[in-house]
């Protein structure tokens, strides 16, 4: 299979990227061992280099802390540059129905502040709200493109409580077990 990984982390004043970093690494150590494997930065990319990793490939796992309930601003600038009209959507009579990459699957694989309690609970933080209901503009964006979750069931991969209670060997775990779970 043909992968293409994205660190979106982009440089904040509380954080130095060393957990992104780890990840990002883990996913690229485990998925290399079976595939052809590409990876590219937002901080750093050539737009059409970009557009050509992404037509290349069958699968885009993009790994990236949260920030403010949303993705950081870079890796939202890289989406704008990047996904091109013409290339990765175009226009017809029906809206999101245009998107040119089909076939290519994506992956989110993000971190977060916010434990895993604070969601799926009416009386916690997001009031009853998933992940999934969080990260729906992303989704949202790829579908526009014409892009597939690579599980229906399970679009985003999230560790969460990172900065009072990080776990990383947990984390690395988990993306162990998906890759071989995967057959990746």
């Amino acid at each position: 299979m043909k992968i293409l990984i994205i660190n979106g982390y982009e440089k904040h004043v509380d954080s130095n990227g060393i957990l992104t970093k780890t990840l990002f690494d883990t996913y690229l150590n485990e998925l290399r061992q079976k595939n052809d494997v590409q990876i590219s930065w937002v901080e750093s990319y050539d737009r059409v280099q970009e557009q050509n990793k992404f037509l290349w490939a069958d699968l885009v796992i993009i790994q990236f802390p949260i920030y403010w309930f949303q993705v950081p601003g870079k890796l939202k600038l890289y989406m704008d540059d990047v996904f091109g009209f013409y290339e990765f959507y175009g226009s017809g009579k029906r809206y999101g129905q245009n998107g040119l990459m089909n076939g290519t699957k994506y992956l989110l694989s993000t971190t977060w502040n916010a434990p895993k309690y604070a969601f799926n609970d009416e009386k916690e933080f997001f009031g009853g709200k998933d992940v999934d209901d969080v990260l729906f503009p992303m989704y949202c964006a790829f579908k526009y493109c014409g892009f597939k979750p690579f599980d229906e069931n399970r679009r985003t991969l999230s560790f969460h409580d990172v900065i009072k209670n990080l776990k990383v060997d947990e984390y690395i775990n988990e993306i162990k077990t998906f890759v071989k779970k995967h057959n990746l």
